[in-house]
């Protein structure tokens, strides 16, 4: 199972994220609007979301999401966590770049993640921040159940409350 292939369709393509990205996505992550329902509210600033990029390169599952139309960055995502006793594994740690809000995109990416990985596995979650209202809703869209309350800790962050999400392989 190889959770950074490059995935695409007609309109995004996720590339495997490389150190190189950095600047490149920060400018993306450098807007406070992108993280206010977020738990971690401060990764707009540098030092902090260079802390969230080291762990996405370190996960060797993230990946930079191009919009093909315009060759923008739009955001970031990523697999996390296989969990081979359950045959599962986690998407997250998503964000795009506001003008991307609303738009098709999250859908789209989401649709290309999950055919790819349910060759591999049966089960995918997702963290949502409990109060990531905009966030929780997109889950729902996918058809995705609530199944849990959890706290996470991301690398040199506080922990914070979670709902996780499940999406069984059709």
């Amino acid at each position: 199972m190889n959770v950074q292939a490059t995935l695409e369709n007609e309109n995004v393509k996720l590339v495997p994220l490389n150190p190189n990205d950095f600047e490149e996505l920060f400018s993306v992550a450098s807007d406070p609007k992108i993280w206010e329902q977020h738990p971690n509210k401060d990764r707009y600033q540098r030092e902090v979301f260079e802390k969230f990029f080291q762990g996405a390169i370190e996960s060797k599952g993230a990946f930079k999401i191009m919009d093909k139309s315009s060759n923008e960055v739009a955001g970031s995502t990523r697999f996390y966590d296989y969990n081979p006793k359950e045959n599962s594994i986690f998407i997250g740690y998503t964000f795009y770049a506001t003008k991307f809000w609303g738009s098709k995109l999250n859908p789209q990416v989401k649709k290309l993640m999950l055919d790819y990985i349910f060759q591999f596995v049966d089960k995918v979650n997702f963290h949502v921040g409990k109060d990531n209202i905009r966030s929780q809703k997109a889950m729902e869209k996918l058809g995705a159940k609530k199944v849990d309350e959890v706290n996470v800790a991301y690398v040199g962050e506080s922990e914070k409350l979670n709902v996780v999400f499940e999406i069984d392989k059709p």
